[in-house]
């Protein structure tokens, strides 16, 4: 295994314990608890990994990831329901957690070139942020007058 992958992996580990942590500083839910679905997201994510590097990042690893946890959980495939039902207990805001952390820890280290990019990185960066806002909530929006519930 090269040292990439094993660092990577060992970063996936690290990111695994800290989400079973804020699951239960969070939502008070036993780390012995979502163990098991932490597990397969785990397998999950490193399936995804090892297929980005099998087809030389072709596409990006998120997509391999996503289309392994769809098919991992579509009803009538085998363990589906308890892919499901595990991964179920472990709350998503507990995964952003590190992510977001690891990211603050990233834009710190970088913030001279951050820095560099000027004004126009800050107003893009502004407007990303509105035109997503405000597209979620016109998507909200509509699907909450649709189903009746607005």
């Amino acid at each position: 295994m090269k040292s990439s992958t094993a660092s990577t992996i060992r970063i996936l580990l690290i990111s695994g314990v800290l989400a079973l942590i804020g699951n239960f500083i969070g939502f008070k839910v036993s780390p012995i608890e979502a163990l098991p679905g932490m597990i397969i997201l785990f397998v999950l994510v490193v399936g995804g990994y090892f297929l980005t590097r099998l087809f030389r990042n072709k596409l990006p690893t998120i997509a391999f990831v996503s289309a392994i946890a769809i098919i991992a959980s579509i009803p009538g495939v085998p363990f589906a329901e308890q892919v499901v039902e595990y991964c179920g207990k472990v709350q998503f805001l507990a995964l952003c957690t590190p992510i977001l952390a690891y990211a603050g820890i990233s834009i710190g280290k970088d913030l001279n070139s951050f820095k560099e990019q000027g004004l126009k990185m800050v107003i893009i960066t502004l407007l990303t942020f509105l035109g997503t806002f405000i597209g979620s909530a016109a998507i909200a929006q509509v699907i909450l007058k649709m189903t009746g519930v607005i």
